[in-house]
């Protein structure tokens, strides 16, 4: 195989197509680790956001029922 006026023989042609393979599967590895840490940060902000509104209710549920105003 000839390659930019240079001949390859087979251990340079097997190398060429390993290195290929190997960008292939790192770019997979990154995009799934990308993928995870987009998945974990809305994991995390929803449940931020259920536990601040299960507090929200239990501070509401505290406070007094009889208040002493005009209004109620």
């Amino acid at each position: 195989m000839t390659l930019f006026g240079t001949t390859l023989a087979a251990e340079q042609v097997a190398s060429l197509v390993s290195l290929l393979a190997l960008l292939l599967l790192w770019l997979v590895v990154l995009r799934r680790e990308r993928d995870y840490a987009r998945w974990f940060k809305q994991w995390e902000a929803d449940r931020k956001a259920r536990r601040e509104a299960e507090q929200a209710r239990a501070r509401n549920e505290a406070a007094p029922k009889d208040r002493k105003g005009p209004w109620g």
